[in-house]
């Protein structure tokens, strides 16, 4: 019985039967279940890229005003005059597809945050976005949850849309498309990386409290869309725009000191990522106290 939980459970967080024969090999047993859910969410596309990372390896990355390409949350052009232009475009289709409003709300949500994390103040929200026929009750039904959710919070964090386009086609009716993109203006001496380096630094996190909200996030992001997929909305995370605005003003204050060693977000892996991203590129380690996370019910 173990052994059928153990299997229905990863199977059911997005991991190959190849995925958890190389996680008991690397760990040289089998893993709780707190191991899998972390592992399935380091491994989903959503995070590691792992099945797109072939096709973007084929756009340029390299020219002499690139200051940033992949590898960290936003890209960085100069753009002279010691300013930096900070940009970064992400999906957000299985969330909207099933919480239409939620799911491009914390689309825009995520977004401005790896801005953010930059060290830049952003400026500018876009958005590309693709849905199935005019013709079906439906489309209309997702069409007007994502319109209202993307430009709910960028209005509550003012920052505004100033651009976008929207196409229809039978082809997006079962898998819509919401790409949105953010922009950010920084001072080329104020770059942030996410990086925990210097040994005894505290790591703090501030933002809003932990939820039960967008647990699983990044594996339902990764999969395919299917009829029980409506049954996913809890992994959809509930955005809060009005602490948002207010961690854009405390963080862009804080960058201004020299206290701030790295900054980093936590995406739709939460903790896992952040903490994992940040010790491996500081190659060092952080030591976590789980139970000092503050939450929206204890």
């Amino acid at each position: 019985m173990k052994s059928y939980n153990q299997e229905k459970v990863w199977k059911k967080w997005g991991l190959t039967p190849a995925e958890y024969k190389k996680i008991k090999e690397d760990l040289k047993r089998e893993p709780n279940a707190v191991e899998l859910g972390m592992y399935s969410v380091m491994w989903s596309e959503h995070c590691s890229y792992k099945n797109s990372k072939p096709l973007l390896k084929l756009f340029p990355i390299s020219a002499e005003w690139i200051i940033q390409g992949p590898g960290e949350n936003a890209g960085i052009i100069d753009i002279g005059e010691d300013q930096v232009i900070v940009m970064k475009m992400e999906s957000h289709n299985h969330p909207s597809a099933v919480e239409p409003f939620q799911g491009a709300a914390t689309g825009i949500g995520g977004i401005v945050r790896d801005i953010l994390a930059m060290g830049a103040r952003p400026i500018a929200l876009l958005d590309s976005l693709r849905f199935g026929s005019l013709d079906n009750p439906h489309t209309h039904y997702l069409l007007k949850g994502v319109v209202e959710g993307i430009s709910f919070y960028g209005n509550c964090i003012g920052v505004p849309t100033v651009a976008g386009e929207t196409y229809f086609s039978q082809s997006y009716q079962n898998n819509i498309l919401v790409n949105v993109m953010c922009v950010g203006i920084a001072r080329k001496d104020k770059i942030f990386r996410a990086k925990a380096q210097g040994e005894g630094n505290p790591v703090i996190l501030v933002g809003a409290r932990t939820g039960r909200d967008g647990i699983g996030g990044a594996s339902f992001a990764s999969e395919e869309l299917d009829e029980d997929s409506d049954e996913d909305r809890p992994a959809v995370q509930i955005g809060d725009p009005f602490t948002k605005k207010l961690l854009i003003e405390a963080c862009l204050e804080l960058i201004e000191t020299d206290y701030v060693v790295g900054l980093q977000d936590c995406g739709a892996a939460g903790l896992t990522s952040a903490l994992g991203e940040m010790a491996s590129r500081g190659d060092s380690g952080i030591e976590v106290e789980l139970s000092e996370v503050p939450q929206r019910e204890e």
